[in-house]
Parts: structure tokens; sequence; C-alpha cells
């Protein structure tokens, strides 16, 4: 199922569709679904920029908007990266914010006739996102959170990406190799240089990323690379489309639990 018909191009990491694109989509489609990127603005150590959540979350969106008939949405680009405080740049909303934002972005597409709502998490961080997601199911709500760990771990093995998800934490092979396919110009040099791997981090929660690493790496970067990148968003939004399937089918109502708090790189 393609989207790309009626797509306009898109200018880095916003939709350029205007309301007659998103009307004409609409048409076309039985029920329409909304797709919300979900990044962050924290230390990526110092090769990938503060915003990289945002831009493979954003990557991400792109390749299901491609693929299928859905609304685009702009990111959302702060979110909650508190164990990252340590290291300038950093900035952090709360979760409770994080919450209200998506459940006032799903109502607002409601009031437009837009049903379902896929969050794209880029941020492993953002744990809420799946109690936003399970509260919204509940109600009877159509919503779901993208890509659960199931689908990172597929694409993970369809890209012949070496590091395992528990490894590749932060900064690592996955983002990186996303990166240099998407937005390579926003890659620096060091991460061939910069790998380095704390597989125990059952404290992270309540010490942070500075009690495991000091550069704010934690994965093996030096492996990534644009091939990599681009097979990890084919086999991405080829998963996708078991979760279109379900939000657009009659009857479907609530039945969308699954919602991972793993969803999202860290």
């Amino acid at each position: 199922m393609s989207g790309s018909q009626t797509r306009s191009a898109e200018h880095g990491t916003l939709p350029a569709d205007t309301t007659e694109d998103v009307r004409t989509r609409g048409a076309g489609v039985s029920r329409q679904v909304a797709v919300l990127p979900v990044g962050s603005f924290e230390q990526h150590g110092p090769y990938l920029p503060l915003a990289t959540d945002t831009l493979v979350a954003c990557a991400v969106a792109r390749e299901i908007a491609a693929a299928y008939p859905v609304h685009l949405l702009p990111p959302v680009t702060i979110s909650c990266s508190h164990e990252h405080a340590a290291w300038p740049g950093t900035v952090s909303i709360s979760s409770v914010t994080l919450h209200s934002v998506v459940r006032d972005i799903a109502a607002s597409l409601r009031r437009s006739g837009v049903e379902a709502l896929v969050v794209v998490n880029g941020h492993g961080g953002n744990y809420v996102l799946g109690n936003v997601v399970q509260e919204s199911s509940a109600r009877g709500e159509r919503m779901a959170l993208f890509p659960a760990a199931e689908d990172w771990e597929t694409a993970r093995e369809r890209a012949g990406v070496a590091t395992s998800l528990l490894t590749d934490m932060h900064a690592g092979e996955i983002e990186t190799s996303v990166l240099l396919h998407a937005s390579p110009e926003f890659v620096r040099p060091g991460y061939e240089t910069s790998d380095f791997v704390a597989d125990d981090r059952r404290h992270l929660l309540t010490l942070g990323m500075s009690a495991y690493t000091d550069s704010g790496v934690i994965g093996r970067p030096s492996l990534g690379s644009a091939e990599k990148g681009k097979a990890l968003l084919a086999s991405l939004a080829d998963s996708f489309g078991a979760y279109f399937s379900l939000l657009t089918a009659e009857g479907s109502e609530g039945s969308e639990g699954d919602a991972s708090a793993d969803a999202g790189r860290g």
C-alpha cells in the first residue's frame, strides 16, 4: 500500500502537506491514521547531534509515510531525557507534560476526523508513551506505539547490525547507521573510535547515564554504515504494515494493547 502518489515532498523534519493534500488522502481510505514522531533533545556523544532521536523518529515516520497513506505530523522534539542531565545541552520536560501533549494531539486529530494515531518513538527513555497508548486503548481510542522491541530486533537482523539491542543502547551502531543514511550531514568524525560497552545498567534510573559512560556513548558506533541505516528503515516500514492493518480494521476498537515501553532507541 503506497502513500507516495499523494504525498508532497518533505523538507527536513517537517511535512510539506497542504490541507488539500490531507483532504485528498483522507478521501481514499476507510479510516485515517496519523503518525507522530517523538524524539528528544539530549546528548549523543561528541559525534551525533542533540536532536538525534528526533532525526531518527522522523526518518522512520517518513519511511512509513512513503509506503502507507498516513497523515504525517511534525515531531515532538523535547521529551523525557532526565537520565542525560549531566551533559550540557540536554533539555527535558516531565512525563506528565509529554503524556498531556500526546493526548491533546490525539484529541485534536479526532475532532478533525483522524481517528487513529501512531506514536513513532525515537527515545527509549520515553516510558510514559506506553502508558498513554494503554490508557487510550482502554478508552476505546485507536492508538499504537511504534516500533516495538520486536520490530527493532527484526530490523537489526535484516540489516546485519552486529550489536545486540542490549549493548546498542545509546549513540551506537543503529542510531549512527540511521543518521549516516538519512542525515549524514549531522554525523561528525569520531564515531569510528568511540565504542563503549556497559551492558549492566541496572541502576540507570537512579544514577543516570553518567554512572555508566564518560563519553555519553554506550554501544559500537564504529560498526555503523549508511547501508545498514537504509535496511533498518526498510524493515521498520515493512513491520508497520501490521499496525496499519490493526488500526484501520473494522471492529478493532481498543484492541491495541501491546504498546511496549521499550519502543524507541536511547
